[in-house]
């Protein structure tokens, strides 16, 4: 099979806002070539509502906001990759709206807001879709840089490695392979949500970045690690593939939570009620909802006058689902929302493997710890895009074999059996490996996931198979962590497992383990 070959200087693999972030600029220094699985528009960060944590305000400082960030990581922050985020923060920011970011104000001064676990008012955000607007600054600049290219609908299959050195990856679009070769590589995909049946994550997010890596052979880690965000949108029946995401804003402004009683019920589980860290708030949305058998639900009467002009994202949208939040209860529950684990990096975005970088959501260095704090994650991917691309266009010119090695014959696919399968992983790791876990559940799900691993010896160029493939893998890296801690920390919550450990370790995976549960 002939594959055409695009030689670039650096290659960005995801358009959020750690991919544009790097591009910016890695494209002021040589041909930067951006490939993105759908429009250059879609990503996670089109998405985030509530905001961007950063210490600005002068009665907060860096150090207050590292402060936060180690105590909602539940002891399992890496303290020197905290410091490098809050610390860099205040100057990628003011980048930001130095660009055109248009942040809210009251009056001439920046709006910040409060959210769970912050000491202070350091959420700037845009109403409830302060990503959108990231999004559009951040994609207008680079789209302004003559050496940047965007490659739209296109899917990275896998990264082409060379002499142990990352040198490019090959890509599908329309389903015939591509290859690019660069210098240095950027693994900027997001997160792994749709691993989920429940989840707020858009449906590219499928882990497709922590997979490629794994495969070529870098470490991944805190893979039991995923927040469910405590408050979506309940629809019953109604389920579209992403949950509609109500900001915890919400909450840091005023809302609060009541059963079907109309009872409030946040003060009975912890100090801080509504403002308490989202694992908690989680797990006692889900309690509450097993008690009573029924929803829970926001209550957003102490705010209502503001609700239309402050959040008109959620307004709108819980409109077309006959919810007059103004006047009406939200009826809400948790779902998957943000993955603390990933490719293992150090605080310069570099893997294990030469050559190659990793950052925002795909990446892990400890930085989010248990429990990622509220509106980190934005700023986590603008700083560490930033950084990657530093260290990137250091790189010197790279040197293949003038030899291409000819692509394996494709497997032939029964898509039907493919559907079916990444249906069946959504559904597994939703009732097995979520917000509650056991041994005896994890164990079934672990061996019900190593009952499709004939999925991952199919040689395919479809995108739909590529997917399912690296949903199999994440899936079963996340079910395997969860089973080997075995306390509960953060987001991981064990049942039988109800205390931390007194000394607690990261949990590091390599494809070896993979292969080991097939």
């Amino acid at each position: 099979m002939s594959v055409t070959t695009y030689h670039y200087d650096y290659l960005i693999i995801g358009s959020g806002i750690a991919g544009l972030s790097a591009a910016k600029e890695c494209a002021k220094h040589g041909k930067t070539a951006i490939i993105t699985k759908a429009s250059i528009k879609e990503s996670s960060t089109n998405y985030a509502q509530g905001g961007i944590a950063v210490a600005l305000t002068e009665s907060d400082t860096p150090s207050y906001h590292l402060e936060d960030t180690l105590k909602a990581g539940a002891g399992l922050c890496d303290e020197d990759a905290v410091r490098v985020l809050v610390e860099n923060g205040p100057q990628r920011v003011q980048d930001l709206i130095q660009m055109g970011a248009d942040f809210d104000k009251n009056g001439s001064e920046f709006d910040f807001t409060k959210e769970a676990a912050h000491s202070h008012r350091r959420i700037l955000h845009v109403g409830d879709a302060t990503g959108k607007e990231i999004k559009k600054t951040l994609g207008n600049a680079v789209l302004a840089e003559p050496q940047a290219t965007f490659f739209p609908n296109t899917f990275v299959k896998d990264l082409l490695i060379e002499d142990d050195t990352c040198i490019g990856c090959i890509a599908v679009k329309n389903n015939t392979p591509i290859r690019f070769e660069a210098k240095a590589t950027l693994i900027a995909t997001g997160g792994c949500g749709q691993v989920y049946s429940r989840t707020t994550n858009p449906p590219i997010a499928t882990g497709d970045g922590i997979a490629l890596g794994l495969r070529a052979g870098c470490d991944v880690q805190d893979m039991e690690f995923m927040q469910f965000h405590p408050t979506t949108l309940a629809l019953g029946d109604k389920k579209p593939i992403s949950i509609f995401l109500i900001t915890e804003a919400v909450r840091g402004e005023g809302g609060v939570l009541r059963n079907i009683h109309g009872e409030r019920f946040m003060p009975n589980y912890h100090p801080d009620a509504e403002l308490a860290p989202r694992d908690i708030v989680a797990r006692a949305i889900y309690s509450e909802s097993q008690k009573t058998k029924n929803n829970v639900y926001l209550d957003l009467s102490p705010i209502r006058k503001e609700v239309q002009r402050r959040f008109p994202t959620i307004y709108k949208r819980c409109l077309e689902f006959g919810i007059d939040i103004t006047r009406e209860f939200i009826p809400v529950s948790p779902a998957a929302h943000y993955f603390m684990g990933g490719i293992s990096t150090n605080t310069e975005a570099q893997t294990n493997i030469p050559r190659l970088y990793a950052a925002g959501e795909t990446a892990s260095l400890g930085l989010h710890g248990a429990n990622r704090l509220a509106s980190n994650s934005l700023l986590d991917g603008l700083v560490f895009g930033y950084i990657a691309a530093q260290k990137m266009v250091k790189e010197p010119a790279l040197n293949t074999s003038s030899q291409t090695q000819p692509l394996d014959p494709e497997s032939p696919v029964e898509m039907h059996k493919i559907i079916a399968a990444r249906q069946a992983i959504r559904t597994v790791m939703w009732r097995q490996v979520s917000i509650i876990r056991d041994n005896n559940e994890l164990q079934e799900a672990e061996n019900y996931l190593k009952s499709l691993s004939w999925i991952l010896d199919l040689n395919a160029y479809d995108e739909a198979v590529c997917e399912v493939q690296n949903m199999l893998s994440i899936a079963q890296l996340i079910t395997r962590a969860a089973i080997l801690r075995e306390e509960s920390r953060g987001a991981h919550y064990r049942s039988d497992f109800p205390t931390p450990q007194t000394q607690s370790k990261r949990i590091k995976l390599t494809l070896q383990d993979l292969q080991g549960l097939q």
